[in-house]
């Protein structure tokens, strides 16, 4: 079972909109699994890996679930955890 990345992270809060995640997606800023993604349909899947950029900094995070609906924070929480981000000389090779 999988879900589209966009709306995976905009069930997870960590885009105010679908239409704003789908865009960094197709702008090649979001790696999943350590390979960049240029389509929002693609889909993910508990265990995946995800890095991508919010406001200033980076993220990486795992995909613990996949969500029903865009819910309160503590539910957007549970969809994922946060692991260490990339080191600073690996960011280039992301975007």
């Amino acid at each position: 079972m999988s879900l589209r990345i966009d709306k995976w992270l905009w069930f997870a809060r960590f885009y105010k909109t679908r239409s704003l995640a789908a865009a960094t997606v197709e702008a090649g800023g979001i790696s999943l699994n350590g390979h960049p993604v240029t389509k929002a349909a693609q889909g993910v899947r508990v265990g995946d890996e995800l890095v991508f950029p919010t406001g200033k900094r980076w993220r990486r995070v795992e995909v613990l679930g996949l969500g029903d609906r865009r819910g309160p924070a503590p539910e957007a929480q549970a969809l994922y955890r946060e692991l260490e981000p990339p080191p600073i000389d690996e960011w280039s090779s992301l975007v």
